[in-house]
């Protein structure tokens, strides 16, 4: 029954889809995050339903358009959220108070303006460009593996605040769970493309190491802003690698 109050958290979490719940307990958000690339599995069977039910009437670029705000849509623009505060904070901030500061601030800046934009514009293009018999394959990976990036950061990084969402899950995330979510993940992402898989996961090792160093060594920790920052950028960079292989 834990286990499927927890699956039922994630999804609460993560996307706007109406499942019945209660208020959570942090050892019970940290505990859902090894389902987090389940998640991430549905949201991509949505996209990839959404695309062959309209590619036949529109297209490719408008199909990528609708893809990507469904994309956007189901999550409420969660992770959007995560990035725009993280690019407000660091472009913002020249210490490490005051980064924090800027980022517990709800308003958007310039930083984080210019960063949702890119971001969106980058995966509108890229989702363009990916071949129609890769774009499922692609889906796939990049969602899955943008939420498993949370289970390594949440489980080698500590808090950089000891409030907020980001202290929900670092360094308490076990290593059961980090375990258990990256098998998940690593199965589906090898059903989907097998041994050709290890390009993506490289992709998305490299951007989660390379992006846990630099939340280090400006505010010494994690916050839940950059869980969404490096999901963001772990997206683009599967898409990439999608569209480099076509």
């Amino acid at each position: 029954m834990r286990v499927l109050q927890d699956l039922v958290l994630a999804f609460r979490f993560l996307t706007r889809i109406p499942l019945p719940g209660k208020a959570h307990a942090q050892e019970a958000l940290s505990r859902s995050a090894k389902f987090f690339p389940i998640v991430g599995l549905v949201a991509a069977l949505g996209a990839i339903g959404l695309r062959r039910l309209l590619s036949s009437h529109l297209a490719p670029p408008v199909v990528a358009a609708v893809v990507l705000a469904y994309l956007v849509l189901i999550t409420g623009g969660f992770h959007e959220d995560g990035l725009a505060d993280a690019a407000d904070g660091f472009g913002g901030g020249w210490s490490k108070e005051r980064i924090l500061e800027i980022m517990r601030d709800s308003r958007i800046g310039s930083f984080g303006a210019l960063a949702i934009g890119l971001s969106l514009f980058i995966r509108y293009s890229l989702l363009t460009n990916l071949r129609i018999d890769k774009f499922s394959t692609y889906i796939i990976v990049a969602h899955v593996l943008c939420r498993w990036t949370t289970l390594p950061l949440s489980f080698f990084m500590h808090p950089a605040r000891a409030e907020g969402q980001g202290a929900g899950v670092a360094q308490r995330t076990s290593a059961l769970s980090l375990i258990f979510g990256t098998l998940i993940a690593l199965t589906i992402c090898y059903f989907v493309m097998h041994l050709a898989f290890w390009v993506t996961l490289a992709a998305a090792v490299v951007v989660t190491l390379l992006t846990a160093l630099y939340y280090q060594s400006q505010i010494g920790g994690i916050t839940g802003d950059c869980f969404g920052a490096t999901n963001q950028f772990t997206e683009i960079a599967i898409y990439l690698c999608g569209v480099w292989a076509s």
